[in-house]
């Protein structure tokens, strides 16, 4: 459960299109991460999944009917528009979006939107055509003008057989941008560069060196930032996963690679956090062809990498700066000696041997230092729960001066 699902909770919306099956998803992920969810159907989205599949996901009766007395008297429009920390359209067929931009309040749906003082995330899904059309792009445009959150459909097949732009934004990416709407907004106006992944350094055409670093880290402080309003720009290294929506996406290979990333994109930012496992070392001499099997041992010699904290630290010029340190033994001595010699401002330190908190898992457990004496220990928790320790952390330093 991550902080802004707490006590949160969520109307959601369906109404009549194909893609109602994929708000099944939406809501079975918003319940895992702790939101209280509410549903609201539209006549015809019934006739596309029953209720009884969202009642059961959502753990509420699902709403459909305005002037049904046993509903009215349970749950009520009035409450349901008083109750709901942010109301979710998805999917929002045309006839939905042109309805609400026209004001029209029409069925229950219709009319807790109208009554509402949430915020209103609306997620259209459609035929090409139908999402091309200049009257829907005007109510858009006018539902945008009205401080709502209209996401772009996504491309792909689509199920009346086009292949284009209308496909219902993915569930993850929903529930993303629920996050990214709920999440206090403290960050915005910085400028946050984040290294994240491995760096790898060839041997030969076929084989390099690398490190268990999945990325995960490094992607969770990109989310989180987004969240809170901050810019973004992710280096990364080669990893499994998707950027997130909203980032400007650096992709870097070598630790050379990263480096000339991070020095032309440092005058842009007020903070970097290197979170990034990039290798130490590198082969002196990178064969031009595979290294076939011989009868003895082979020996490789081995350079020094750029230390590209240490020399984001000599010239920060104001920006703040905040490193990691993935330790085995000594996690607090080894931590305060990073922050010092390398000029940093925030130091992350984790035992990468302790359960739960090593390479390519979801959660981590870490100790946050600075340069003011701060030391705080955290326990096991998700990756995107630290990343928001680390950013409380950052809003505190800056408040100092």
């Amino acid at each position: 459960m991550t902080e802004e699902s707490k006590s949160k909770r969520i109307v959601l919306g369906v109404t009549g299109g194909i893609a109602c099956y994929k708000a099944v998803e939406v809501v079975r992920l918003l319940v895992k991460e702790g939101f209280a969810v509410q549903v609201i159907m539209t006549r015809n989205a019934t006739e596309f999944v029953t209720p009884l599949t969202f009642q059961t996901l959502s753990g509420r009766p699902v709403a459909t009917e305005t002037f049904s007395l046993t509903q009215e008297s349970e749950i009520g429009h009035i409450n349901m528009a008083d109750w709901a920390d942010l109301f979710v359209i998805a999917p929002a067929t045309a006839n939905a979006l042109g309805k609400i931009a026209a004001g029209i309040a029409d069925d229950l749906l219709t009319t807790v939107v109208i009554a509402t003082q949430a915020p209103l995330l609306i997620a259209p899904a459609m035929n090409i055509h139908m999402w091309e059309n200049p009257i829907l792009q005007e109510n858009v445009r006018k539902l945008r003008r009205f401080g709502y959150h209209v996401m772009a459909p996504e491309e792909g097949y689509l199920a009346c057989g086009y292949d284009g732009k209308g496909r219902l934004p993915e569930a993850t990416s929903i529930l993303e941008e629920i996050k990214k709407i709920l999440k206090k907004k403290d960050l915005t106006g910085e400028k946050i560069m984040i290294t994240a992944g491995p760096s790898r350094e060839p041997l030969d055409p076929v084989r390099y060196l690398s490190n268990r670093s999945s990325g995960k880290m490094g992607y969770a402080l990109a989310r989180a930032a987004l969240r809170r309003g901050a810019e973004v720009v992710l280096i990364s290294g080669p990893t499994a996963l998707e950027p997130p929506t909203g980032v400007r996406f650096i992709p870097v290979i070598t630790a050379a690679d990263m480096r000339q990333a991070a020095l032309e994109t440092f005058p842009w930012c007020t903070a970097v956090i290197m979170a990034a496992a990039v290798a130490d070392y590198r082969p002196v001499d990178v064969a031009d062809q595979k290294i076939k099997r011989g009868k003895g041992p082979i020996e490789v010699r081995f350079e020094p990498n750029p230390d590209i904290l240490r020399e984001l630290g000599a010239k920060k010029d104001g920006k703040v700066l905040v490193g990691f340190a993935a330790e085995t033994e000594a996690l607090t001595t080894n931590a305060k000696k990073k922050l010092g010699e390398k000029n940093l401002d925030i130091i992350v330190a984790n035992d990468v041997t302790a359960v739960g908190s090593g390479f390519d898992g979801d959660t981590n457990m870490a100790t946050i230092l600075d340069r003011c004496g701060f030391s705080m220990e955290l326990p096991l928790m998700s990756k995107e729960d630290l990343a928001d320790h680390v950013y409380d952390r950052l809003v505190a330093l800056k408040s100092q001066g």
